[in-house]
């Protein structure tokens, strides 16, 4: 397994993964097969996975659930981030859920949803867009998930979704322990945010590795993964492990086949070649 670093107080393998794959189709309702989701969720931690990203808003309740059914009682070097600030709607809709009340009830949800009795690590969603950060204050949402930490809900407080002045903003409420935000190698927005994080010591948590739901499609990406004997995905999370050591990776599917390939990520090794021909890719439009 590749290197660690810290989140919280905790060390964590920088190749982790991310739960949001296992509900249903649109991260709506159940999966399509639970024995299967169960069994992504046990190869993971088998194979040395100590980071699972998750929400109770993933289903809902189901990745939760799902995690709780396979891993409880969880290893203890196990930790599971999980995010608070939206509700989905009946007809699968993402919503902000900012007030007191929702904030509340949302960590009380994936308490009960996860087994623990503290949550390691709870990120605010920031919903002032759903497609991307949107300039927004956040203090009233995070004063409340600072209350809930005071009260021995939650040990440590992170950010998504977000932009440099949010996190700002945060950090004059409660220590920072993350930022996860979308970012790979092509939507580099993030750059500049990525090493001043990484100064602070602050851990960096990118979604979407390898372009989102509809992933991007590169000859130069293709061309590299062929040379090197691998997936266009395993060069994109290698990348991006190579990027920066705050970087910790979150790569979701509800295959034990495709979990084993992204994990072996962690091996790929990049020369500085291969990476000065990767980053050029973010100069221009991929093609399609």
């Amino acid at each position: 397994m590749n290197s660690t670093y810290t989140l919280g107080h905790r060390a964590v393998n920088r190749l982790g993964y991310g739960a949001m794959q296992l509900a249903g189709p649109g991260v709506f309702g159940p999966p399509r097969d639970r024995d299967a989701a169960l069994a992504v969720l046990r190869a993971a931690v088998e194979s040395g996975v100590n980071h699972i990203d998750t929400s109770d808003f993933y289903g809902p309740h189901v990745t939760n659930q799902l995690i709780r059914e396979a891993l409880h009682p969880y290893a203890d070097d196990l930790v599971i981030v999980t995010k608070v600030g939206a509700v989905r709607g009946s007809d699968g809709s993402w919503n902000p859920a900012f007030s007191r009340d929702q904030l509340t009830q949302a960590v009380q949800d994936n308490l009960r949803n996860l087994g623990l009795d503290v949550l390691e690590v709870v990120n605010l969603r920031a919903m002032f867009d759903v497609h991307g950060p949107a300039e927004g204050s956040i203090e009233a949402p995070l004063t409340v998930l600072a209350d809930l930490q005071r009260r021995g809900l939650i040990r440590h407080i992170g950010v998504s979704n977000v932009t440099a002045a949010q996190i700002a903003e945060a950090r004059r409420i409660c220590r920072v322990a993350c930022v996860q935000n979308h970012y790979n190698l092509v939507h580099r927005a993030d750059d500049a945010l990525i090493d001043d994080l990484a100064r602070d010591g602050t851990a960096y948590v990118p979604f979407f590795p390898l372009g989102g739901f509809t992933p991007l499609q590169s000859t130069a990406l293709s061309d590299v993964a062929a040379r090197l004997g691998a997936t266009p995905m395993q060069v994109a999370l290698a990348w991006l492990l190579r990027r920066s050591p705050n970087i910790l990776l979150i790569p979701g599917t509800s295959s034990v086949a495709h979990l084993r390939e992204n994990l072996a990520a962690a091996e790929l090794q990049l020369t500085d070649e291969v990476m000065a021909e990767l980053d050029v890719l973010t100069e221009a439009p991929a093609a399609h």
